[in-house]
């Protein structure tokens, strides 16, 4: 089977223009299978756009796009793919068993089988007990889990998410978080689309982070935070000793006078293992240390260095 080995999506060049407006330009991401991969970026962004191009909504301006290795654009591609859109509505007047039923025939799921996978999926996404009820009748939080089975239906290897949980509660969130953990450890692939960081910090492997349409930063999530970390020590400002080890090999940021002769010294770090190190160097050179903070930083701090520095 060709794409045995390939990501479950990879994307080469992707340009998309509408008029003289490039939405995304030269996108080359990899997502390898089996991990949640999220894709951040303001609105207007891109992120819609380049789904939108994956799950052959939109024909790219240039590039191509593979779905384990098929092109995006063969009709076998989407075969292989759940997608729940940004903006969905299913009738009001439906139930949401109605709502499964009607699309796992357009998915081509034979009558037999298709009810006890129904049951199963409602009881996936947290609406067993809601399954005769009308869609008018469920929350927000419940036509997005909806949307969850929906996308399903089809026992996709990858599942592309457009801001999943944006019309959620904390708990409603939580159940989301659970069930994307879960489809993960069933092997499948998550492709997120948020600006929701924290909800994407919680359950990311790796990320992306798209700026006007193009990729600035792409790593898994523990690589890009300990991209450009720094510690603050205190020593005291006439240890020579503690002051000359601080130096030795080490970009020194900034230094702060501080009371009662101490003295606040920000030091570049390679990453947070790094932190006992400075701690040890100090030392063992005589010197005396009065604190050290790593001061860590989230997802948020990062997306706005990034991100942020075009809207400033």
């Amino acid at each position: 089977m060709h794409g045995h080995g390939a990501p479950a999506l990879e994307t080469r060049g992707l340009t998309r223009y509408f008029g003289e407006h490039a939405a995304c330009r030269d996108v080359t991401l990899s997502v390898p299978r089996g991990c949640i991969f999220g894709l951040l970026g303001c609105n207007g962004a891109g992120k819609s756009t380049f789904v939108r191009m994956v799950v052959g909504l939109c024909r790219p301006t240039a590039g191509e796009a593979f779905v384990l290795g098929i092109p995006a654009v063969d009709p076998e591609a989407r075969r292989r793919l759940g997608f729940l859109p940004e903006n969905f509505r299913y009738p009001d007047w439906a139930t949401g068993i109605e709502v499964l039923e009607f699309h796992a025939a357009l998915v081509g799921l034979d009558p037999v089988r298709r009810r006890a996978r129904i049951a199963a999926l409602l009881d996936q996404v947290g609406l067993a007990e809601a399954g005769r009820r009308t869609v008018g009748r469920y929350s927000k939080g419940m036509q997005q889990r909806l949307g969850l089975a929906v996308a399903l239906l089809g026992d996709p290897a990858l599942l592309l998410l457009d801001e999943p949980t944006s019309a959620l509660d904390p708990l409603g969130r939580r159940q989301t978080r659970d069930l994307l953990l879960r489809l993960r450890a069933e092997g499948r692939t998550v492709f997120l689309n948020s600006h929701l960081l924290s909800e994407v910090e919680a359950v990311a492997d790796r990320v992306a982070v798209i700026r006007e349409g193009r990729v600035v930063a792409d790593g898994t999530v523990d690589e890009l935070l300990n991209e450009g970390l720094e510690a603050d020590v205190h020593v005291r400002r006439d240890d020579a000793a503690a002051l000359a080890a601080l130096a030795a090999g080490r970009r020194i940021v900034a230094r702060e006078e501080q009371p009662g002769g101490l003295l606040r010294v920000r030091v570049a770090l390679r990453g947070r293992d790094e932190a006992p190190e400075i701690a040890g160097a100090v030392l063992g050179a005589g010197g005396r240390l009065y604190g050290l903070q790593v001061r860590s930083r989230s997802l948020e701090d990062l997306f706005v260095d990034l991100a942020g520095s075009a809207e400033r």
